[in-house]
């Protein structure tokens, strides 16, 4: 005997055939783990329908970027490269996992294109990733069980720690690594010490170290740790195929499918029921998600994927200022009911109002449909959609918090949250007196133009933030811009309206709002409001293009159709913060930045939270009139982050953002050492 016995020939004892053991394993285990995934499966059948299968392009790019690429898994760094060696690692030694089931049955099996060359190539390749998952699996273990990061903790009303299960999927995967390598190693030193045959091995690898601590060894320890090593791994891969599916590390299998399947357009916000359209909805009995089968299966979906890695909830402005919401237990505690209503074995059990049963009314309604969480997650599980079917839900049962009664309330009777009088609308800024009396805006009612400007109901109404409507006005007019409004036309955008769960509300004010924007004939549409250019530009259909100033201002920054003089405050160290319906929402980062920094002699920083991390002020979702339970506002930590980056003027681009930010400045006792601007404001004052 010149070589060793594998798995396929040796017999236990010298009677029983290994041949069958290897046979049974991958039976029991592929029959049971089918079976766990048939009952997983059932939720989702019972689940509403979603509309998933579009924008195919779009999805394989997500699935190549966002899976395979790992692109979000470093906003984390340490433990996001941690993941993407174990990633890596898990789909490079996938072909020789499936390599060992079947030498179980068959000795010295490769898969076909894997002998030679190529066979040697992979096999470098493949000791390395052993190597390296191994040791980010210790690195990981000490974090997760010594170190325990902050965001990883489980508060007790949310709950058991999960601690304990991932230390425990680290050994798992450890095991199968030592094992895979011990095998290997003992089959070289024993044919070492039989031929003195050398195999070029990768340097430092485990096998290396492994071959060379076995280069002595005698033959039977070789002979009996290759075969024991080998069913080690067996198990362990099986048992681990089959452990997948009943907690949190469900998102090894069904990740591929929720990345692919994830949102690929921005901003805007699912139908409340999808094969449903705005003209039947009259029809429907319920709105929104009230049980857990409301939710559509790639929600359900979304359940199962979570890794529960805590990174929504670290970004999560709502969770930062302590209001009883935490986007990752929306998730986890939907998973942990579709694990007890729909139980492995047995009856399935009856599914009950979920805002009572799960969640609470303060929790559901303490988001500010940011879309932080959703910008973070790496495994592309959505919020905001959930929210808002939940606050549908909650709207159709009559759950509306005391405070956001009367602005909706007036909503329905004037078309705008204050109640006044619509027919009033452009009187209250565009007909002041000094403003009236250098400038004139034309009411698209009565004349014509190439442009709309959207004013939005804020902007109309409050009287501190009408001065954008003017200085827009002027900017559209200095840059040669042909716009004007709707005046008495116009109704709100809707975007809160929307987002707040009233669903028949917002599909009447868009409704009006659609047919007097398509009767003035306007080419384009242009608007202050980031609220209001998400709305007409992701939710509404068959309306002209929409632009939001800043993107007006930096083109015709760059045509040269528009100059702007010297900084006025030159000492004044400035910082822009990102709206989040402006930036996360809609992608625009760069053209308000572009415009500031063409004024000469700026001073501009960014913050540590900026871009697709910028933090919420607290406006999005009707939250200007809520009253939420919160330990200190969004707005006063985003005025503290400015102090810190060492910016005495804040300027944003959103006027829901400058309420908040505004009155925060106040409440944080910085009045004096910081100013808000609205970006209108800044770039008013500087045109040549």
């Amino acid at each position: 005997m010149t070589s060793i016995i594998g798995p396929a020939s040796y017999k236990f004892f010298g009677i029983f055939p290994a041949a069958i053991l290897s046979f049974v394993l991958p039976i029991i285990g592929i029959g049971l783990f089918a079976y766990i995934i048939a009952r997983r499966i059932a939720p989702l059948v019972r689940a509403n329908p979603d509309n998933r299968f579009d924008q195919i392009g779009g999805r394989i790019k997500n699935l190549a970027l966002v899976w395979l690429g790992q692109i979000r898994q470093p906003r984390y760094m340490l433990a996001g490269v941690l993941h993407i060696f174990i990633f890596a690692g898990f789909l490079i030694l996938s072909i020789r996992s499936t390599t060992l089931v079947i030498i179980g049955f068959s000795d010295g099996f490769t898969l076909p294109g894997f002998s030679g060359v190529i066979g040697d190539i992979y096999n470098f390749f493949k000791d390395y990733a052993a190597t390296f998952v191994l040791v980010a699996c210790i690195i990981a273990a000490i974090r997760r069980g010594i170190i325990k990061p902050k965001r990883y903790a489980v508060p007790e009303k949310y709950g058991k720690d999960h601690t304990a299960e991932a230390v425990f999927v680290l050994g798992i995967i450890s095991t199968l690594m030592l094992s895979e390598s011990l095998f290997e190693a003992s089959e070289l030193a024993y044919e070492f010490q039989h031929s003195g045959q050398e195999h070029f091995l990768a340097p430092l690898s485990l096998v290396w170290i492994f071959k060379g601590m076995l280069a002595s060894a005698p033959q039977n320890i070789l002979q009996g740790l290759h075969i024991f090593t080998y069913f080690v791994h067996d198990l362990a891969f099986f048992f681990f195929l089959c452990f997948l599916p009943l907690g949190k590390h469900f998102h090894v299998i069904t990740s591929v499918f929720n990345v692919f399947f994830m949102r690929v357009q921005k901003g805007n916000v699912k139908p409340v029921m999808h094969g449903v359209s705005d003209e039947d909805l009259d029809d429907l009995e319920s709105f929104g998600v009230k049980k857990l089968e409301d939710f559509t299966w790639k929600h359900m979906l979304d359940f199962y994927s979570c890794a529960d890695c805590g990174r929504c909830s670290d970004q999560c402005p709502a969770n930062a200022v302590s209001r009883p919401l935490s986007p990752r237990f929306i998730t986890i505690k939907a998973r942990d009911l579709m694990f007890k209503n729909y139980p492995l074995s047995g009856e399935i059990y009856k599914s009950e109002m979920l805002v009572e049963d799960i969640y609470t009314e303060d929790e559901i309604w303490s988001c500010t449909t940011c879309g932080a969480c959703e910008e973070e997650c790496p495994l592309g599980i959505e919020y905001i959609d959930k929210m808002v079917d939940l606050r549908r839900g909650m709207v159709d049962e009559g759950m509306v918090p005391q405070s956001l009664q009367k602005p909706l309330k007036a909503l329905e009777k004037r078309g705008n949250p204050y109640g006044k009088m619509e027919k009033k609308r452009a009187d209250w800024w565009a007909k002041d007196k000094e403003f009236k009396a250098q400038y004139t805006i034309k009411d698209l009612a009565k004349d014509e133009a190439d442009t709309l400007y959207f004013v939005d109901s804020i902007t109309s109404y409050d009287d501190i933030i009408q001065d954008i409507a003017r200085r827009t006005s002027i900017i559209l007019q200095k840059a040669g811009v042909d716009f004007g409004i709707l005046g008495k036309l116009e109704k709100d955008s809707g975007n809160e309206v929307l987002r707040f769960g009233e669903e028949m509300l917002y599909q009447d004010l868009k409704e009006q709002n659609t047919e007097a924007i398509n009767e003035t004939g306007v080419k384009q549409i242009v608007t202050a409001d980031p609220h209001a250019y998400n709305a007409l530009k992701n939710d509404y259909t068959d309306l002209p293009p929409v632009k939001h100033i800043s993107q007006v201002v930096a083109q015709k920054i760059a045509a040269g159709e528009l100059d702007l003089k010297s900084c006025q405050d030159p000492d004044k160290v400035y910082t822009y913060h990102d709206p989040c319906y402006l930036g996360r929402h809609n992608g625009i980062y760069e053209d308000p930045r572009q415009a500031l920094d063409a004024i000469d002699g700026l001073t501009r920083v960014e913050l540590e939270k900026s871009r697709d991390r910028s933090f919420c002020c607290g406006g999005g979702g009707l939250m200007l009139f809520y009253e939420p339970e919160e330990e200190t506002r969004m707005g006063v930590l985003r005025v503290n982050m400015a102090a810190e980056a060492g910016a005495n003027v804040i300027v944003t681009a959103c006027p829901f953002c400058l309420v908040n930010i505004q009155d925060a400045i106040k409440v944080a006792g910085k009045e004096g050492q910081i100013e808000a601007l609205d970006f209108t404001e800044l770039i008013e004052q500087h045109i040549a």
